[in-house]
């Protein structure tokens, strides 16, 4: 079983969790012989967070309350608060998940905070743009690993900046393997074109029983 930790906090970005969080939860699309996955919110205190979009969210863990396992995954989804210093113990676990060869996903504002503490100094990675990374990550050595793409999978590690909330679910989604191959190209085209042909195409995929 996967578990998938969900750092939340204050004026997070919801629509950068939009597309991979409910697909995990959900299973709806998962091939029969997916893992069982546990998504589980976790922040620095157990006090209420303000999303970006006024939504309340009650965490339900504590940084250490984390289970490192190869099962385990760490979604950290962008926000305005990242420099906040409190924020350091989830990215000194973010070191610990990647030393492990554990699963990080970091989106936007995340991909600054992995920066400005040189954990994107040596893979390729990418976020909203290099010259982002120069100004908000003081200390940032990443230049020649920086992709200039929306999304970037490299191993356990894949980043995202902020426009690239649906390739970035569609990489770890395909990284955890949970759907068969071609309903996450179905899924992906649909979502990305909006076109009912690939809709279609997405519900002949699934398994008996996953229609709905």
């Amino acid at each position: 079983m996967f578990t998938i930790y969900v750092y939340v906090l204050d004026t997070l970005a919801d629509w950068e969790l939009g597309y991979v969080t409910p697909e995990l939860n959900s299973g709806r699309f998962f091939k029969k012989d997916a893992p069982r996955v546990s998504l589980k919110t976790v922040s620095n205190s157990k006090e209420p967070i303000k999303t970006m979009g006024g939504l309340t969210i009650i965490p339900d863990y504590l940084i250490e309350d984390i289970v490192l396992s190869k099962e385990s995954v760490l979604l950290l989804p962008g926000a305005t608060t990242w420099n906040d210093p409190k924020h350091s113990a989830i990215i000194e676990k973010a070191r610990e998940f990647l030393s492990l060869g554990t699963t990080v996903c970091a989106i936007c504002g995340a991909t600054a905070a992995l920066a400005s503490f040189g954990l994107l100094d040596n893979r390729p990675h990418t976020s909203n743009g290099l010259g982002f990374l120069e100004m908000v990550a003081p200390g940032y050595k990443g230049q020649n690993f920086y992709v200039d793409q929306l999304s970037v999978a490299d191993h356990n590690l894949i980043t995202a900046g902020s426009a690239g909330a649906l390739l970035w679910a569609r990489q770890i989604i395909e990284h955890l393997g949970v759907f068969q191959s071609n309903t996450l190209e179905s899924w992906y085209d649909y979502f990305s074109t909006g076109k009912s042909e690939h809709f279609f195409a997405l519900m002949q995929t699934l398994p008996s029983g996953n229609e709905n």
